[in-house]
């Protein structure tokens, strides 16, 4: 990757001001590959170079990539005047980033939910053509059976006349849980799916987007930054032909 200057680096992160950069090298605070930074306009390659403030380890990367395990009760949106979204869980200097998330949970629907400011990537991994999956837990009314994972597999038309792509269905234990696996996002798609069926779903949790899965160490409304190696996986899962 080209390299940069280290105060465009740094601001571009959204926790500081170019100005700031710049107090923060004149008194010594900043390094790179544990050098201490002479000047701000000294050049670097965020991929492979370790800058650290205050010996905090800074990722400078283009983009970022988080998982959050969405909580009930939020929205999956940048914003809204009325209601709490996702981003408000997230600190202030990564707002200002303008991160989003990819795709939509239900307010109610809790579990993974990537965010982003890469509008390439978050294209691609909801686009039906790549066929990346999102599996989803849900508990519903009643039991599902043998008919309604046929159903699914051949695709549905919903009663509003919306075609469904065709949906891996796997119940488990007594039937009141399943697996419902998606290749498509369409509005509120796993509850109307279901709904139709007779099986009105009560809890709905998603579990993984592709490659990437649910932290089991994420307690609903934390965040960790994605690790190198799922950020690779989600690059491969677009790539693919």
């Amino acid at each position: 990757m080209a390299q940069e200057r280290l105060d465009k680096l740094l601001s571009s992160t959204g926790r500081w001001s170019r100005k700031e950069v710049k107090e923060l090298v004149r008194h010594g605070r900043v390094r790179a590959n544990e050098v201490l930074v002479a000047r701000p306009e000294d050049k670097y390659d965020p991929e492979t170079t370790a800058i650290q403030v205050d010996g905090e380890l800074v990722d400078c990367a283009p983009f970022v990539y988080i998982m959050l395990h969405k909580p009930a009760g939020l929205l999956s949106a940048t914003e809204d005047k009325r209601q709490k979204t996702v981003l408000g869980l997230l600190p202030e200097y990564l707002r200002r980033r303008g991160l989003f998330p990819v795709g939509r949970l239900d307010k109610d629907t809790t579990g993974l939910l990537l965010i982003t400011d890469d509008g390439a990537l978050a294209h691609e991994l909801l686009s039906p053509k790549k066929h990346v999956d999102k599996v989803y837990l849900a508990q519903v009314e009643g039991q599902v059976n043998q008919e309604d994972v046929d159903v699914l597999a051949e695709g549905m038309v919903l009663g509003d006349g919306t075609r469904c792509l065709p949906a891996g269905l796997k119940p488990l234990e007594d039937g009141s849980r399943c697996l419902v696996t998606l290749r498509e996002g369409k509005y509120h798609q796993v509850k109307r799916m279901l709904a139709a069926r007779g099986k009105p779903v009560l809890t709905l949790k998603r579990l993984s987007m592709g490659p990437l899965v649910l932290d089991d160490g994420l307690n609903p409304g934390n965040w960790r930054f994605l690790t190198p190696n799922e950020r690779v996986s989600l690059q491969r899962a677009v790539s693919r032909t």
